[in-house]
C-alpha cells in the first residue's frame, strides 16, 4: 500500500518536469502541487480535530445532561478556532502560489 503510495505521488510530482517546453521544468506547478498538499493536510487536521472536540462534547452531553450551557460555548468556542486555522491555510497556500 505505501509503496504504491510512494509511486503515485513520485509519477504526480514529475508530470511538470516530463511535460515542460524545451526541457525546462516550471516552478509554477510544484508550487501549485506543495499549494494542494498543504490544503489537504490543512483540512484533514482541521476535520480531525473538529470531530474529536464534537465527540468529546457530545460525550460529555451524554453523561450528563444537565450540563449543555456549560459545555455548548467553549465547544462552538473551539470549533471556530479549530476553522480558523484552516482558513489560514487556505489563505498562506494561495499567498504562496505565484501570480
Amino acid at each position: 500500500m505505501m509503496r504504491t503510495l510512494t509511486l503515485a505521488v513520485s509519477a504526480f510530482l514529475m508530470v511538470g518536469t516530463a511535460m515542460a517546453e524545451d526541457g525546462v521544468a516550471s516552478g509554477a506547478s510544484t508550487s501549485h502541487i506543495a499549494a494542494a498538499i498543504c490544503m489537504g493536510i490543512a483540512v484533514l487536521g482541521g476535520a480531525l480535530g473538529q470531530s474529536k472536540a464534537a465527540a468529546a462534547a457530545l460525550e460529555g452531553l451524554a453523561r450528563n445532561p444537565g450540563a449543555q450551557k456549560a459545555v455548548f460555548v467553549p465547544m462552538i468556542i473551539a470549533l471556530a478556532l479549530i476553522e480558523s486555522l484552516v482558513l489560514l491555510a487556505f489563505v498562506v497556500a494561495f499567498i504562496k502560489i505565484p501570480a
